[in-house]
């Protein structure tokens, strides 16, 4: 979830920053968000998987082999 409707608003009414990245990547005339048809393509779903580990274990210094 990004920083809209999450328990973030808890963190952030306490003053500490939250930050939201999706991780989503698409056709960006393809909106699909809150409608019938809120889906998103496989390829999309394995590369949002790909960038969240990336991005997790780069900002927390592991070094996880893959």
């Amino acid at each position: 979830m990004s920083t809209g409707v999450t328990d973030g608003l808890h963190f952030r009414q306490a003053g500490i920053p939250i930050y939201g990245v999706s991780g989503l990547f698409g056709d960006m005339d393809d909106v699909r968000a809150h409608g019938r048809d809120e889906r998103m393509g496989v390829r999309e779903f394995f590369d949002r998987q790909e960038f969240l580990w990336w991005l997790v274990n780069t900002l927390s210094g592991v070094k996880m082999g893959r």
